[in-house]
């Protein structure tokens, strides 16, 4: 990506183009301003132990993660808008419900509702967003400047759901459900006259027909595979991490998880654009080839930190934010290179199931802590960490002996 050309590309993106970017970060900001902290909610309102925290959790991602690849493909076949209308609507549902929750079956129902709109938003505006643009590097740019502002999203979202959920004002989350009522009338005054491209309902298969075309798909399908460890190994430090630091009765922890998540953040709001202009030349596997090596070495650094040497899990963190610079975005534009024009929200639908990862992490990494301890869960992560790159590799030299024909069953 060259830097110098922003200016000429940013002024070809449509006022369509500008609400998708804006609506991801304002659904991902919402879902921040909830994750990071149900750990210690559950722990200490609810006196869960790291399993069960980790099983309520996961049952509410997993749901929303497939729910998300089913209505990936309805996009598609139905109209993408229609399916952002109500991932809106269910934004408003869902933290209405939070700033009214007074038990903890009705709180696990609202924390389930509010994946939803990130679930339900995410496949049908990055397909709209990339069939509203033309040229390629605009494209590019786009999913770039899109993981941009979901990281924007992710350094404000924790700071306000530490003040409304953590600090006792948890009616404060009725004025996001009204946020909610915005991002609606913006679609509805935006929304597209008429259809961008050549795609119909007619022109998209049935989800049983989508099935078998990703089933013959074997290169996105490893690809897939590949991202769902990466994210398992990331999904550790929003969940596992902050059930680790807790048991640990590490001082000031509430600082400390908002330290870390804003860390995240503001590294990958700062690096993301300098480090994507570097390797503006480098093929899109080499990208995602040295984020991985770096996601490894913040692995490491992980297993070896001292529990209460806060600093050593802030500077772990810095590195863990510069792979994740790197993959994230790259990852969105490897998918789009994938997708046929027919497909693209099927295909980020599907990639949506490498939310998989982020879903069992909570469960898998509570036992891993229930059974042995924080230093071996990130000798795990760490060996998964490799197994995310070869099965990359393994991808990338499918892609080269083979052709991909998937526009058909």
């Amino acid at each position: 990506m060259d830097i110098s050309s922003l200016p000429a590309q940013l002024s070809r993106f449509t006022p369509l183009v500008w609400v998708m970017l804006i609506g991801n970060f304002f659904v991902r900001a919402s879902y921040y301003m909830v994750w990071p902290f149900l750990a210690v909610m559950l722990y200490e309102s609810y006196g869960l132990s790291a399993t069960e925290v980790g099983l309520l959790l996961t049952g509410s991602a997993t749901l929303a993660v497939f729910l998300g690849f089913y209505t990936g493909n309805l996009a598609d076949r139905f109209g993408r808008t229609k399916m952002l209308y109500i991932a809106v609507v269910v934004g408003v549902i869902s933290f209405a419900m939070l700033a009214l929750a007074n038990s903890l079956w009705l709180f696990s129902v609202a924390v389930f509702l509010a994946c939803l709109p990130r679930t339900l938003w995410e496949a049908p505006s990055k397909a709209l967003l990339t069939e509203e643009l033309v040229n390629p590097k605009d494209r590019e740019l786009a999913l770039h400047l899109l993981y941009f502002l979901v990281n924007v999203g992710a350094a404000l979202g924790p700071l306000y759901g530490l003040w409304a959920g953590l600090n006792g004002e948890q009616f404060s989350f009725i004025y996001t459900a009204i946020s909610y009522l915005g991002l609606l009338v913006a679609l509805l005054y935006f929304r597209p006259s008429k259809p961008v491209s050549s795609t119909t309902p007619q022109s998209v298969p049935n989800f049983s027909n989508w099935l078998k075309i990703l089933n013959k798909d074997r290169a996105f399908l490893v690809v897939l595979l590949a991202t769902t460890l990466v994210y398992f190994v990331y999904a550790q430090c929003d969940t596992s991490l902050v059930q680790y630091l807790t048991r640990a009765e590490v001082p000031e922890l509430a600082w400390l998880i908002s330290a870390v998540i804003i860390t995240n953040s503001c590294v990958i709001i700062v690096c993301q654009f300098p480090l994507l202009h570097i390797m503006r030349n480098w093929r899109l596997e080499y990208r995602l080839y040295l984020g991985g090596a770096i996601l490894v070495v913040s692995q490491i650094m992980m297993a070896f930190n001292d529990v209460h040497n806060t600093w050593g899990w802030i500077t772990a963190m810095i590195v863990l934010s510069l792979s994740e610079a790197i993959m994230f975005s790259n990852i969105n534009v490897y998918i789009d290179r994938l997708a046929p024009d027919n497909l693209k929200a099927s295909y980020f639908g599907a990639a949506g199931l490498c939310s998989l990862g982020y879903a069992f992490a909570p469960i898998l990494g509570g036992m891993v802590l229930d059974l042995s301890s924080g230093v071996m869960l990130f000798v795990l992560t760490t060996l998964t960490s490799f197994a995310a790159l070869a099965f990359y590799k393994i991808a990338e030299g499918q892609l080269k002996a083979t052709t991909r024909v998937v526009h058909e069953v």
